[in-house]
């Protein structure tokens, strides 16, 4: 993601021919995007995106189920 938006930045610098962007040549310019598309492909290709997805499933679950357990009064009292 942060490749995308360094890639929207210059595009618009060099656009608005703004600063020393302005004398860049193009695939300089944007190549951002095409790192940012090898970026998502490699990893869907290796699985990347759905393991930090499924941690991220799995810590709101464990997040839940200690919640619940607190408003239960299941949970042992914790040292202060």
């Amino acid at each position: 993601m942060y490749l995308l938006g360094l890639g929207l930045v210059l595009l618009l610098l060099k656009w608005a021919e703004f600063g020393p962007v302005a004398n860049w040549a193009w695939w300089v310019v944007l190549a951002p995007f095409g790192l940012a598309i090898l970026w998502w492909a490699w990893a869907d290709a290796t699985g990347y995106t759905k393991r930090r997805a499924m941690e991220r499933d799995e810590a709101r679950k464990a997040a839940r189920v200690e919640r619940q357990r607190d408003a239960l009064g299941l949970n042992p009292r914790k040292r202060r």
